[in-house]
């Protein structure tokens, strides 16, 4: 046995996991608990808080775009766990569509602010309990959107390219450390994605007056189940399989991809030239 898997073998198996309300998060959290994981999973919405409890996991409040939440949540862990953490899951967020356009400042900082900078705040506030016990894992929840950009989901694709390259940097910085860190990009998964996307689409885009009003007025019957469903969309235990390995394995990969889109975009990313590259993406942003 490696250095590395002893002090995984002799460290109690607890995780925190954020984004648990529904979908990747809910299922993540169950399916470890399962698997004689201690879970902290969070909400942000208190009936979702105590919907987890009834679970039999260990709620707590989190919001990515509070600060004072994300040092309360690290703390209360801290204490239930007297400082022995061994994984993070970064999982909660939203996608903000709309062409770049039509994205307000405003609107972009809230997406980063609960994509990207608030997963920044929670992991180096636990990277300290992993250093002190020599061993953790921290596995990010990116996306295809991560290894390619699509258009209409510009806000989206920049939190998730900026989430890969922070998480490479970490990835080096942290090596012989004990701690490692892996990616998880899943495609199209059966969630409540794409509905909360909506809201946030008709609360931040003013349709009505920008150019691309037509493509809109598409994508929106997309996103209200008014044309044909995805054919490569895979529920969230294939996202869960690849966080047991990312967190029980001995040696974790870098990289986990989940769906045949995300296979398929990475193959095509290495392969094609550029301009070859965005027609692929250009057909794919229109169907999808």
């Amino acid at each position: 046995m490696n250095d590395d898997a002893g002090k995984q073998a002799n460290h109690p198996r607890t995780v925190l996991i954020t984004g648990c309300s529904s979908g990747i998060g809910r299922t993540c959290a169950l399916g470890l608990k399962a698997r004689g994981w201690r879970v902290f999973a969070t909400a942000r919405r208190e009936e979702d808080i105590a919907a987890l409890e009834q679970e039999g996991l260990e709620a707590l409040y989190l919001d990515y775009a509070e600060p004072e939440s994300i040092a309360a949540c690290v703390q209360a862990v801290a204490e239930r766990t007297d400082g022995r953490l061994f994984a993070l899951f970064n999982n909660g967020a939203y996608g903000q569509l709309g062409a770049v356009e039509d994205l307000s400042r405003e609107v972009l900082v809230r997406q980063f602010e609960a994509n990207f900078f608030g997963w920044h705040d929670l992991t180096v506030q636990v990277i300290p309990l992993m250093r002190a016990q020599g061993a953790g894992r921290i596995v990010q929840n990116s996306s295809v959107l991560g290894l390619v950009a699509m258009k209409w989901r510009g806000a989206y694709n920049a939190s998730k390219f900026a989430i890969e390259g922070l998480s490479d940097t970490l990835r080096l910085e942290l090596r012989g450390s004990g701690i490692h860190v892996s990616i998880i990009e899943p495609g199209p998964i059966w969630s409540k994605f794409l509905d909360n996307a909506l809201k946030q689409f008709e609360a931040n885009i003013d349709v009505a007056h920008s150019r691309y009003r037509m493509v809109y007025e598409e994508r929106l019957k997309k996103l209200r189940g008014e044309s044909r469903p995805n054919p490569f969309k895979l529920p969230p235990e294939a996202v869960l399989k690849k966080l047991i390995h990312a967190l029980e394995s001995p040696r974790p990969k870098v990289r986990y991809y989940v769906t045949v889109p995300t296979h398929v975009m990475a193959f095509l990313r290495r392969v094609l030239p550029w301009r070859a590259l965005d027609a692929v993406l250009n057909r794919a942003s229109d169907s999808n």
